[in-house]
């Protein structure tokens, strides 16, 4: 895999255009003036989860005694229940959410940018290919950076495209999600009965 298509890969995962709805909703209680540190914080959470996962994720395996496969199959199947529910939203959004007070690391820090997915993913990218590690950090850098300038510009983005329009967004994305979700699916039944 390409690092430009690993960065697009773990965007779409991230999700931000679907996420904004639901950032928006959970920060709504939070003051004006707070939002904008305590969403630079949530992000860098994330950024510091995600890479702790595409470092460690070798260790991981191998401590739990997995193989890249079941993380592969695992992860295919947890980014395509996301898939179908972007696809076909229920009450509160993708994951769910609570409103009344300040988010602290969850739901946004997780699992809404760094979800169960994206770290499957890495998992996968750092088993994949151990000696492609800087591609992998600029990837996930991407991918992160592009959904925190989305996240960070939420009311722009919400103004130019609407509700409609983030509907539309999030649903195209949940089936490039649907596609991405089987394929993972298939590689890890693939490399499995070989």
């Amino acid at each position: 895999m390409e690092t430009l298509s690993a960065a697009v890969m773990l965007f779409l995962i991230m999700d931000p255009l679907g996420n904004l709805p639901i950032f928006m909703s959970v920060l709504r209680h939070v003051e004006p003036k707070r939002r904008r540190n305590v969403l630079i914080r949530e992000l860098i959470v994330a950024l510091v989860i995600m890479f702790l996962f595409l470092f460690t994720g070798e260790a991981i395996l191998s401590f739990l005694n997995l193989r890249a496969e079941s993380v592969s199959i695992a992860g295919g199947i947890i980014l395509f229940l996301i898939a179908i529910k972007m696809i076909f939203p229920t009450e509160g959004g993708v994951l769910g959410h609570d409103g009344g007070q300040e988010p602290f690391v969850v739901p946004l820090a997780i699992p809404l940018i760094a979800g169960p997915s994206v770290l499957a993913a890495l998992l996968l990218l750092a088993h994949t290919d151990p000696t492609r590690m800087t591609d992998w950090s600029f990837a996930l850098f991407g991918a992160w950076a592009a959904s925190s300038a989305i996240l960070l510009f939420s009311g722009v983005f919400h103004r130019i495209l609407g509700e409609r329009g983030l509907i539309a967004i999030e649903r195209l994305m949940g089936m490039v999600l649907v596609m991405i979700s089987v394929q993972m699916f298939l590689d890890g039944v693939a490399e499995y009965l070989k």
